[in-house]
């Protein structure tokens, strides 16, 4: 006969208590918190526990964020340096989540997955998952003074957003196993994700549907994803009105002082993380802060991402290499005219452009 053990309720208290003693930093505590609610029911029923309840299908919201240029700042600055930039980014965004009554599903790098309506689903999931959103955003503002007063870099986070039926349930064996949620709408929010820009916070058709009555977006943008046959549409979220009016943050990284050069160029097209094409020769029309005009020989559709190559050679005589998401692109002439703003650029790169558009602002 089994002897009498705490129910999986009373072990996630007392395990919580213990949890606030023993762990030393906010992002642990609160992490480790995450994963008692979602995982303390699958301990194994031959140890006397009940087990998580099986996979079944469920709708649920899945909003997916992730750092901008953060390969770039990895190779800059030491593992422990960027471990320690990782915990206070994720303990600024753990604290939000928890806030607004996400499910921790994975942390990957230097990305997050949150999940609203898995395990237990809610009204007003969808609303909650928004406000989280431009909330996470609205956030960075405190990471990045935190990065001002140490030394680092500004940095942006994407987000993207989307609402479906998927798979929940647990996942693995007897040696390992997670709560995670599986389906075809899990990886068009990682699709949506890829897409969207520095600060920028982009929504599927299916949550756009769900929210139009208490959201404000921008214009929609029709774009090709890979796994899917036709382009999708997706909506910039600028603010909600549930559960209280929220806007999402204009960075000034849309915005910088901009000049007309006459640079070649070199770019390949970029899927996923791998590079697609052969070299495209191109030419710089003119180049900010934190983006360049291009004339392109070929076509290339917005909001996909190219890998580009050029010279400043009025200040380095080495190239540099950058990632761009193109804005908008129209046919001019004998090419095409595209606005792209840099998604990925190191250190070393964005000093040189911003000296040489210093220089040539100063010379004219």
């Amino acid at each position: 006969m089994k002897k009498s053990l705490l129910s999986a309720e009373e072990l996630a208290i007392k395990i919580s208590a213990a949890v606030e003693t023993c762990l030393p930093t906010q992002f642990e505590r609160s992490a480790a918190k995450q994963l008692l609610q979602t995982k303390i029911k699958a301990i194994l029923e031959d140890d006397g526990y009940q087990n998580i309840s099986p996979a079944s299908a469920q709708q649920v919201t899945i909003l997916l964020a992730d750092i901008r240029g953060f390969t770039a700042l990895a190779e800059t600055y030491s593992a422990m340096m960027v471990v320690d930039l990782l915990n206070r980014y994720f303990s600024i965004m753990t604290n939000v989540i928890v806030q607004y009554g996400g499910t921790i599903d994975k942390l990957m790098g230097d990305s997050i997955m949150v999940l609203f309506g898995a395990p237990e689903p809610k009204v007003d999931d969808i609303e909650r998952a928004l406000a989280c959103a431009v909330a996470m955003q609205q956030a960075m503002s405190e990471f990045n003074k935190q990065n001002a007063e140490l030394s680092f870099p500004q940095l942006y986070m994407g987000i993207g957003i989307n609402t479906g039926e998927v798979v929940a349930g647990p996942v693995g064996s007897e040696h390992y196993r997670e709560y995670t949620v599986i389906g075809d709408e899990v990886n068009l929010a990682s699709r949506i994700e890829a897409q969207s820009l520095r600060g920028q916070i982009l929504i599927s058709e299916s949550t756009y549907q769900s929210a139009q009555n208490f959201v404000l977006v921008g214009q929609p943008s029709r774009v090709q994803v890979k796994g899917k046959r036709k382009p999708v549409c997706l909506y910039e979220l600028l603010g909600t009105s549930r559960p209280r009016t929220m806007t999402v943050p204009r960075r000034e990284i849309r915005k910088s002082p901009r000049v007309k050069t006459n640079i070649p160029c070199f770019f390949q097209i970029v899927e996923g993380k791998q590079i697609r094409s052969q070299p495209c020769r191109g030419e710089v029309l003119d180049i900010g802060y934190y983006g360049l005009l291009i004339l392109s020989p070929v076509p290339l559709e917005p909001l996909s991402e190219i890998k580009i190559e050029m010279s400043l050679e009025l200040l380095a005589s080495t190239t540099t290499d950058v990632y761009a998401r193109i804005i908008n692109s129209e046919s001019v002439g004998m090419g095409f005219q595209c606005s792209l703003e840099f998604s990925s650029i190191d250190m070393a790169g964005q000093r040189t452009i911003k000296r040489f558009v210093d220089n040539l602002i100063y010379q004219s």
